[in-house]
């Protein structure tokens, strides 16, 4: 195998690695990254195999370590020189910090390396968190909180969809609420007419979500990468739910009266929040959403944010509902996806699996455009003993708000009350 061949497949792989990555496809990225890891072991082996052959040939003695693959050609054109692998520091740091993390929770012995690099990631990064003296603050590793994320998406794709920001306090943003109509076309005898543009601001405060874990100590027997694992995926789908259902249906700021938590608006809160519900499509009480509900739906979403709609709804109101949608020449409009990349398409629009959309409900929506979500705090651990009880706490903590910038991006379908 020579240089470009090993380039070309070691590109392709990582292009490979990178839109699993990104499309929230977790396994698929890992099994690229293993492919990458064994085209670079045979291509250092074959290049180390080929520097000892020309030394031999030039009389000089074999190197004692693999010739790193940056240092063939000099290998190759005079005497053989072992060069180490280069290290990547930060990955190295990052591994560290996870055994170390792992160990921590799992109350393991950290090596004098360890216990340095914990101190050093933990130290102050809770300072304005008011029970920062109690001392159980652990910092999830970034690689462990990617895949946290990752698997939210994954169970959730509206979560996957969000535009996050990572600000930490209040965070403005500006929506346009109004303007004075578009531009005219004139001579030069007529005078250009003054129009306004209406701002406001959407401000995104933070909302403490908080879910307890609870791990016996015997459970904590288990590796360190099967504890990762297992915290990871406890973490995402309890805070996952939380955060999916808050998207779509979060109620915002309690009002007097309200005993609700403060948490971010929801999709559906504001729609079903303006005057005559304008983006509200309702079908017959006892019914089934009909091949009109959906075309008038679709006629209400704003011409701009057209591109990047999708349909979010239960799995059974997609098979019991979607799925049955017939013409009037009773032609099924839905289009079953034959790759299982997705569930299908209805009037070209990819149709998602979402659990935190009520039952009987779809909503229809450009949630990338017009939905924002800032992440004042990303997902934190805190922990907590029992001893009695032979158990640990691992409390998932993040602080979060998100609302919409617009209405018109989305139209929610529901069956109309009895």
């Amino acid at each position: 195998m020579n240089y470009e061949d090993y380039k070309a497949q070691r590109d392709e792989l990582m292009a490979q690695a990178k839109a699993a990555l990104d499309a929230g496809k977790v396994d698929e990225a890992k099994k690229a990254r293993a492919s990458i890891e064994e085209l670079d072991t045979a291509y250092e082996a074959a290049q180390a195999e080929a520097a000892n052959l020309a030394a031999l040939e030039t009389g000089v003695a074999k190197p004692a370590a693999p010739v790193a693959p940056q240092a063939i050609k000099a290998a190759v054109a005079g005497p053989v020189v072992a060069v180490a692998p280069a290290v990547d520091e930060g990955k190295a740091r990052e591994e560290m910090y996870r055994t170390a993390f792992a160990k921590t929770l799992m109350k393991r012995t950290l090596t004098a390396d360890e216990s340095d690099i914990f101190a050093q990631v933990n130290h102050g990064a809770f300072a304005t968190v008011a029970n920062k003296a109690s001392g159980n603050q652990v910092v999830i590793p970034t690689t462990m909180k990617q895949e946290i994320w990752q698997e939210m998406a994954e169970l959730h794709p509206i979560i996957g969809e969000v535009d996050f920001t990572d600000v930490p306090g209040n965070l403005e943003i500006p929506k346009e609420t109004g303007n004075s109509g578009d531009a005219a076309w004139v001579d030069e005898d007529t005078a250009a007419t003054s129009g306004t543009l209406s701002l406001s601001n959407i401000t995104l405060a933070g909302h403490e979500l908080v879910k307890a874990i609870t791990v016996s100590w015997k459970l904590k027997t288990m590796s360190i990468d099967a504890f990762l694992t297992y915290i990871t995926t406890k973490i995402a789908e309890r805070m996952g739910a939380a955060i999916a259902n808050a998207i779509v249906s979060g109620k915002g700021i309690p009002g007097v009266g309200d005993t609700f938590k403060a948490q971010p608006y929801g999709i559906i809160t504001r729609l079903k929040g303006e005057t005559n519900t304008p983006q509200v499509v309702t079908y017959t009480h006892g019914g089934s959403v009909a091949y009109a509900n959906i075309t008038a739906a679709l006629g209400k979403i704003k011409s701009g944010y057209m591109d990047g709609v999708k349909i979010y709804a239960k799995n059974s109101d997609i098979w019991n509902q979607l799925a049955n949608i017939t013409t009037t020449q009773k032609q099924p409009i839905f289009i079953p996806d034959p790759t299982g990349q997705t569930i299908g398409r209805l009037f070209g629009r990819e149709v998602v699996e979402e659990d935190a959309i009520p039952t009987g409900s779809f909503l229809i929506g450009n949630v990338r455009r017009a939905y924002v979500m800032n992440r004042n705090q990303d997902v934190s651990i805190y922990t907590e003993e029992h001893t009695l009880a032979r158990s640990t706490d691992y409390m998932g903590y993040a602080i979060l708000d998100g609302d919409l910038l617009t209405t018109k991006a989305f139209v929610l379908i529901k069956e109309a009350a009895s």
